[in-house]
């Protein structure tokens, strides 16, 4: 059947869902930080607290429709934007209750982009953590006539970069990081990989989100997470594990744009955005 365009507006469920202090240090792990970063990557060392990459949030607010979005070939499903606001900092380890809704199906022609909008608060207290807005882009699945969407009028500022951070990835660095939750044989099986297109195993676009995040929240939030507000991006081509990607930032007061890119300058994340709060 085609996208079933009556989940448009329906909330879903409320959905529980948890997490430990060693979730955390494997999500820190999967998206790249090491011994330089050990606030992050353990629990037990003398003098520092653990705590949480502000990226996280996208995993912890993740909530099933309720309803399956149609009936379509996964291969052909990417990751297309992902934004999120961080209403305050993450615990090492908690429990949320979310509840998601589809709040578009657009026709892209060549596909359908769907957009799904997370709310996540704390099981125990009820106060809003999370608001998480994600876009997937579904190919094969447009041309039904539908609204394109809208449409973002980012712009790369016109100057140079206030930061630029490299960072390598693993050539492993899909397997890591598919332990925090996201199994799709996209990242780890060639044969799958080959089936939509690919030459092997590509890196989740989460995972170059989330080492994007890193180097936001390291240059422009001074490695305090409680400064991290909200960060939103859209993947534009697709990263292979053991490549080099660096980040662009451009500061304005307490917002910054940035992209990330490869080493020969293709650009895998654009449109992006982030905002932070005074130290």
């Amino acid at each position: 059947m085609p996208l079933d365009h009556s989940l448009i507006g329906v909330e879903s469920a409320p959905h529980e869902r948890s997490w430990t202090s060693a979730d955390t240090l494997l999500y820190a792990l999967g998206v790249g930080a090491g011994t330089d970063e050990l606030a992050f990557t353990t629990e037990n060392s003398a003098g520092i607290r653990q705590r949480v990459l502000p990226t996280f949030a996208v995993l912890a607010a993740q909530a099933p429709t309720g309803r399956r979005l149609g009936d379509f070939d996964p291969a052909m499903l990417v990751h297309a934007e992902q934004a999120f606001e961080l209403h305050r900092e993450l615990p090492p380890a908690g429990r949320v209750r979310t509840t998601s809704t589809v709040t578009g199906i657009y026709d892209k022609g060549s596909g359908a982009l769907v957009v799904i909008e997370s709310r996540a608060a704390d099981a125990e207290s009820g106060e809003a953590l999370i608001t998480s807005r994600s876009s997937v882009f579904i190919r094969g699945e447009g041309g039904f006539g539908g609204d394109r969407g809208p449409h973002d009028e980012w712009a790369e500022p016109g100057r140079p970069p206030d930061h630029t951070v490299t960072y390598e990835t693993r050539r492993d660095q899909a397997l890591l990081y598919r332990l925090s939750g996201d199994r799709n044989p996209l990242h780890s099986d060639p044969v799958f990989a080959a089936r939509a297109g690919f030459p092997r195993p590509i890196l989740h676009g989460l995972c170059t989100y989330g080492i994007t995040g890193r180097a936001l929240l390291h240059t422009v939030a001074g490695s305090d997470p409680a400064r991290f507000a909200a960060m939103s991006g859209r993947f534009s081509r697709p990263v292979f594990p053991g490549e080099t990607l660096t980040v662009s930032i451009w500061v304005d007061g307490l917002t910054a744009s940035f992209r990330t890119a490869k080493e020969d300058g293709t650009v895998v994340i654009d449109h992006g955005r982030a905002a932070f709060r005074p130290a």
